[in-house]
Protein backbone atom coordinates (compact mmCIF):
# COMPACT_ATOMS: atom_id res chain seq x y z
CA UNK A 1 0.00 0.00 0.00
CA UNK A 2 1.27 3.32 -1.12
CA UNK A 3 0.98 6.05 0.89
CA UNK A 4 -2.52 8.17 2.03
CA UNK A 5 -3.38 11.58 1.32
CA UNK A 6 -5.97 14.23 2.15
CA UNK A 7 -7.64 15.92 -0.95
CA UNK A 8 -8.94 19.42 -0.33
CA UNK A 9 -11.47 20.00 -2.70
CA UNK A 10 -12.85 23.27 -4.72
CA UNK A 11 -15.20 23.63 -7.70
CA UNK A 12 -17.52 26.37 -8.76
CA UNK A 13 -19.47 26.44 -12.47
CA UNK A 14 -20.43 29.80 -13.90
CA UNK A 15 -22.60 30.75 -17.18
CA UNK A 16 -19.93 33.14 -18.76
CA UNK A 17 -21.09 36.11 -20.37
CA UNK A 18 -22.43 34.68 -23.86
CA UNK A 19 -24.59 32.03 -23.20
CA UNK A 20 -28.41 32.20 -21.81
CA UNK A 21 -27.83 29.77 -19.06
CA UNK A 22 -25.39 26.97 -17.68
CA UNK A 23 -25.23 23.92 -19.29
CA UNK A 24 -21.77 22.84 -17.09
CA UNK A 25 -22.62 20.32 -14.14
CA UNK A 26 -19.83 19.52 -11.30
CA UNK A 27 -20.41 17.15 -8.59
CA UNK A 28 -17.64 16.41 -5.69
CA UNK A 29 -18.04 14.23 -2.46
CA UNK A 30 -14.67 14.17 -0.92
CA UNK A 31 -15.86 11.50 1.46
CA UNK A 32 -15.53 9.71 -1.83
CA UNK A 33 -12.54 11.12 -3.04
CA UNK A 34 -14.51 11.92 -6.46
CA UNK A 35 -14.67 14.89 -8.63
CA UNK A 36 -17.16 14.65 -11.77
CA UNK A 37 -17.46 17.77 -14.11
CA UNK A 38 -19.85 17.35 -17.62
CA UNK A 39 -20.36 20.11 -20.43
CA UNK A 40 -23.79 19.51 -21.74
CA UNK A 41 -24.97 20.09 -25.15
CA UNK A 42 -28.12 20.17 -26.88
CA UNK A 43 -31.27 22.66 -27.61
CA UNK A 44 -33.66 24.41 -25.31
CA UNK A 45 -32.30 23.21 -21.34
CA UNK A 46 -31.16 19.32 -22.70
CA UNK A 47 -27.63 19.51 -22.40
CA UNK A 48 -27.93 20.86 -18.70
CA UNK A 49 -30.40 18.18 -18.56
CA UNK A 50 -27.81 15.35 -19.77
CA UNK A 51 -24.63 17.20 -17.68
CA UNK A 52 -27.03 16.61 -14.76
CA UNK A 53 -27.92 12.84 -15.01
CA UNK A 54 -23.98 12.29 -15.83
CA UNK A 55 -22.43 13.98 -12.87
CA UNK A 56 -25.21 12.22 -10.44
CA UNK A 57 -25.21 9.28 -12.43
CA UNK A 58 -21.52 8.73 -11.35
CA UNK A 59 -21.56 9.66 -8.25
CA UNK A 60 -24.46 7.53 -7.11
CA UNK A 61 -22.79 4.25 -8.46
CA UNK A 62 -19.11 5.16 -7.32
CA UNK A 63 -20.54 5.80 -3.57
CA UNK A 64 -22.78 2.17 -4.15
CA UNK A 65 -20.05 0.47 -5.00
CA UNK A 66 -16.70 2.06 -3.99
CA UNK A 67 -16.50 0.24 -0.62
CA UNK A 68 -16.55 -3.53 -2.71
CA UNK A 69 -13.04 -2.42 -4.42
CA UNK A 70 -10.13 -4.10 -3.06
CA UNK A 71 -7.59 -1.63 -2.53
CA UNK A 72 -4.85 -4.24 -2.30
CA UNK A 73 -4.82 -5.07 -6.32
CA UNK A 74 -2.07 -3.35 -7.89
CA UNK A 75 -2.31 -0.51 -10.17
CA UNK A 76 0.57 -1.40 -12.11
CA UNK A 77 -1.15 -4.83 -12.87
CA UNK A 78 -1.64 -5.39 -16.48
CA UNK A 79 -5.15 -5.37 -16.21
CA UNK A 80 -7.39 -1.67 -15.43
CA UNK A 81 -7.14 -1.23 -11.43
CA UNK A 82 -11.07 -2.27 -9.28
CA UNK A 83 -11.25 1.86 -8.98
CA UNK A 84 -10.80 2.77 -13.13
CA UNK A 85 -12.96 -0.38 -13.64
CA UNK A 86 -16.18 1.15 -11.20
CA UNK A 87 -15.62 4.88 -13.21
CA UNK A 88 -15.84 3.24 -16.69
CA UNK A 89 -19.08 1.12 -14.92
CA UNK A 90 -20.32 4.80 -14.03
CA UNK A 91 -20.40 6.47 -16.84
CA UNK A 92 -21.30 3.69 -19.26
CA UNK A 93 -24.15 3.89 -16.42
CA UNK A 94 -24.47 7.48 -16.91
CA UNK A 95 -24.42 7.04 -20.55
CA UNK A 96 -27.55 4.75 -20.72
CA UNK A 97 -29.47 6.72 -18.43
CA UNK A 98 -29.30 9.96 -20.57
CA UNK A 99 -30.31 7.46 -23.48
CA UNK A 100 -33.44 6.51 -21.93
CA UNK A 101 -34.37 9.96 -20.98
CA UNK A 102 -33.28 11.49 -24.11
CA UNK A 103 -36.06 8.90 -25.73
CA UNK A 104 -39.00 10.45 -23.11
CA UNK A 105 -39.32 14.10 -24.46
CA UNK A 106 -38.95 15.60 -27.80
CA UNK A 107 -37.26 18.07 -26.38
CA UNK A 108 -34.70 15.90 -24.78
CA UNK A 109 -33.66 14.23 -28.33
CA UNK A 110 -30.13 14.43 -29.38
CA UNK A 111 -29.13 15.57 -26.04
CA UNK A 112 -25.78 15.06 -25.03
CA UNK A 113 -22.79 15.56 -22.72
CA UNK A 114 -18.54 15.32 -22.30
CA UNK A 115 -17.31 13.85 -18.92
CA UNK A 116 -14.36 14.02 -16.99
CA UNK A 117 -14.26 11.79 -14.11
CA UNK A 118 -11.30 11.86 -11.43
CA UNK A 119 -11.56 9.03 -7.83
CA UNK A 120 -8.65 9.73 -5.74
CA UNK A 121 -7.58 6.49 -3.80
CA UNK A 122 -4.59 6.30 -1.18
CA UNK A 123 -1.80 7.32 -3.89
CA UNK A 124 -3.16 7.40 -7.06
CA UNK A 125 -6.30 9.51 -9.08
CA UNK A 126 -8.04 7.42 -11.21
CA UNK A 127 -9.49 9.06 -14.07
CA UNK A 128 -12.35 8.39 -16.49
CA UNK A 129 -13.18 10.94 -19.75
CA UNK A 130 -14.81 11.38 -22.74
CA UNK A 131 -15.13 14.22 -25.12
CA UNK A 132 -12.59 17.31 -24.42
CA UNK A 133 -13.48 18.42 -20.83
CA UNK A 134 -9.58 18.26 -19.41
CA UNK A 135 -7.19 16.91 -16.09
CA UNK A 136 -4.05 18.65 -15.77
CA UNK A 137 -1.58 18.33 -12.86
CA UNK A 138 0.39 21.20 -10.99
CA UNK A 139 3.37 19.64 -9.72
CA UNK A 140 6.74 21.26 -8.54
CA UNK A 141 5.91 24.52 -10.64
CA UNK A 142 4.94 22.76 -13.96
CA UNK A 143 1.47 22.24 -15.45
CA UNK A 144 0.45 18.97 -17.57
CA UNK A 145 -2.27 17.94 -19.09
CA UNK A 146 -3.46 14.27 -18.46
CA UNK A 147 -5.98 13.87 -20.69
CA UNK A 148 -5.99 14.48 -24.21
CA UNK A 149 -9.21 15.47 -26.09
CA UNK A 150 -11.97 13.20 -27.95
CA UNK A 151 -12.38 16.24 -30.72
CA UNK A 152 -11.72 16.45 -34.16
CA UNK A 153 -8.80 18.95 -33.37
CA UNK A 154 -6.69 16.25 -31.33
CA UNK A 155 -7.03 13.73 -33.95
CA UNK A 156 -5.72 15.88 -36.35
CA UNK A 157 -2.83 16.82 -34.55
CA UNK A 158 -2.45 13.16 -33.69
CA UNK A 159 -2.51 12.18 -37.20
CA UNK A 160 -0.02 14.79 -38.57
CA UNK A 161 -1.83 16.57 -41.01
CA UNK A 162 -2.12 20.01 -38.79
CA UNK A 163 0.01 21.71 -35.90
CA UNK A 164 -1.99 22.94 -33.09
CA UNK A 165 -1.64 26.60 -34.43
CA UNK A 166 -2.88 25.47 -37.81
CA UNK A 167 -6.08 23.47 -36.29
CA UNK A 168 -7.30 26.91 -34.14
CA UNK A 169 -6.95 28.62 -36.86
CA UNK A 170 -9.70 26.40 -38.98
CA UNK A 171 -11.86 26.76 -36.75
CA UNK A 172 -12.77 23.23 -35.96
CA UNK A 173 -11.43 23.03 -32.21
CA UNK A 174 -14.58 22.82 -30.55
CA UNK A 175 -15.96 19.56 -32.38
CA UNK A 176 -15.79 16.93 -29.75
CA UNK A 177 -16.49 13.33 -31.52
CA UNK A 178 -17.13 11.58 -28.59
CA UNK A 179 -19.80 12.29 -26.01
CA UNK A 180 -22.41 10.21 -23.68
CA UNK A 181 -25.48 10.48 -25.01
CA UNK A 182 -25.19 9.78 -28.78
CA UNK A 183 -24.54 5.31 -29.01
CA UNK A 184 -25.56 2.74 -26.54
CA UNK A 185 -21.86 2.19 -26.09
CA UNK A 186 -19.59 4.95 -25.57
CA UNK A 187 -15.60 4.27 -25.69
CA UNK A 188 -14.44 5.37 -22.41
CA UNK A 189 -10.54 6.50 -21.71
CA UNK A 190 -9.33 5.57 -18.74
CA UNK A 191 -5.93 6.85 -16.93
CA UNK A 192 -4.18 6.14 -13.92
CA UNK A 193 -1.71 8.65 -12.08
CA UNK A 194 0.70 8.92 -9.60
CA UNK A 195 -0.22 11.62 -6.52
CA UNK A 196 2.61 13.29 -4.49
CA UNK A 197 1.93 15.53 -1.34
CA UNK A 198 0.97 19.51 -2.84
CA UNK A 199 -0.16 17.91 -6.06
CA UNK A 200 -2.67 19.99 -7.66
CA UNK A 201 -5.05 18.76 -9.97
CA UNK A 202 -7.68 20.45 -11.91
CA UNK A 203 -10.35 19.33 -14.09
CA UNK A 204 -12.42 21.86 -16.18
CA UNK A 205 -14.50 22.04 -19.21
CA UNK A 206 -14.27 23.82 -22.47
CA UNK A 207 -14.96 27.10 -21.42
CA UNK A 208 -11.77 27.34 -19.55
CA UNK A 209 -9.47 25.53 -21.66
CA UNK A 210 -10.63 27.33 -24.74
CA UNK A 211 -10.53 31.38 -23.75
CA UNK A 212 -7.03 30.22 -21.63
CA UNK A 213 -3.76 29.06 -22.61
CA UNK A 214 -1.79 26.40 -20.23
CA UNK A 215 0.39 29.76 -19.65
CA UNK A 216 -2.28 32.13 -18.40
CA UNK A 217 -3.25 29.36 -16.33
CA UNK A 218 -0.05 28.31 -14.94
CA UNK A 219 0.20 32.12 -13.99
CA UNK A 220 -2.74 31.61 -11.98
CA UNK A 221 -1.84 28.61 -9.79
CA UNK A 222 1.44 30.40 -9.28
CA UNK A 223 0.09 33.59 -8.19
CA UNK A 224 -3.21 32.02 -5.89
CA UNK A 225 -1.90 28.66 -4.82
CA UNK A 226 -3.13 27.00 -2.38
CA UNK A 227 -5.69 29.44 -1.64
CA UNK A 228 -8.19 27.40 -3.54
CA UNK A 229 -11.37 29.55 -3.32
CA UNK A 230 -9.36 32.53 -4.82
CA UNK A 231 -8.13 30.56 -6.95
CA UNK A 232 -11.00 29.10 -8.57
CA UNK A 233 -12.82 32.72 -8.44
CA UNK A 234 -9.71 33.79 -10.16
CA UNK A 235 -9.56 31.46 -12.94
CA UNK A 236 -13.29 31.98 -14.21
CA UNK A 237 -12.52 35.31 -13.94
CA UNK A 238 -10.13 35.44 -16.38
CA UNK A 239 -11.99 33.44 -18.77
CA UNK A 240 -15.04 35.73 -18.72
CA UNK A 241 -12.28 38.74 -19.04
CA UNK A 242 -11.38 36.75 -22.60
CA UNK A 243 -15.19 37.20 -23.43
CA UNK A 244 -16.65 34.36 -21.11
CA UNK A 245 -18.00 32.96 -24.70
CA UNK A 246 -19.25 29.74 -23.18
CA UNK A 247 -19.96 28.25 -19.50
CA UNK A 248 -16.91 27.78 -17.66
CA UNK A 249 -16.55 24.99 -14.81
CA UNK A 250 -13.24 23.98 -12.15
CA UNK A 251 -13.04 21.54 -10.16
CA UNK A 252 -9.64 21.82 -7.78
CA UNK A 253 -8.18 19.09 -5.96
CA UNK A 254 -5.11 19.61 -3.71
CA UNK A 255 -3.39 16.53 -2.01
CA UNK A 256 -1.87 17.01 1.29
CA UNK A 257 0.18 14.78 3.20
CA UNK A 258 -1.60 13.30 6.58
CA UNK A 259 -1.28 10.62 9.02
CA UNK A 260 -2.83 7.09 7.93
CA UNK A 261 -5.75 7.13 10.40
CA UNK A 262 -7.15 11.19 9.14
CA UNK A 263 -6.39 10.11 5.42
CA UNK A 264 -7.92 7.25 4.76
CA UNK A 265 -11.61 8.15 2.85
CA UNK A 266 -14.42 6.83 5.40
CA UNK A 267 -15.82 4.36 2.87
CA UNK A 268 -12.43 2.89 3.44
CA UNK A 269 -12.31 3.60 7.28
CA UNK A 270 -15.85 1.30 7.45
CA UNK A 271 -14.57 -1.05 5.32
CA UNK A 272 -11.35 -1.26 7.96
CA UNK A 273 -14.25 -1.69 10.66
CA UNK A 274 -16.04 -3.97 9.49
CA UNK A 275 -13.25 -6.35 8.85
CA UNK A 276 -12.12 -6.25 12.14
CA UNK A 277 -14.95 -6.61 13.47
CA UNK A 278 -15.41 -9.75 11.60
CA UNK A 279 -12.04 -11.05 12.69
CA UNK A 280 -12.71 -10.46 16.24
CA UNK A 281 -15.99 -12.59 15.95
CA UNK A 282 -13.77 -15.51 14.84
CA UNK A 283 -13.14 -18.43 17.26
Amino acid sequence: MGQRFNIEFCGQSDTGRVRSHNEDSIEIDPGSGLAVLADGMGGYNAGEVASKLAVRSVGFLVRQRLARLDPSVSPDSATPAPAGILLQQAVQLANQRILKTASTRAEYRGMGTTMIAALFVTDRVYVAHVGDSRLYRFRCDRLERLTIDHSLQEELIARGMFSADEVKRLGKSNVVTRALGVEPNVDVTLGQHDMQADDLFLLCSDGLHDSLSEADILANLRRFMPELPRLTRALIQAANARGGKDNISVILGHVRAASVASAEPSWWRRLLRRKTSQNNKKP
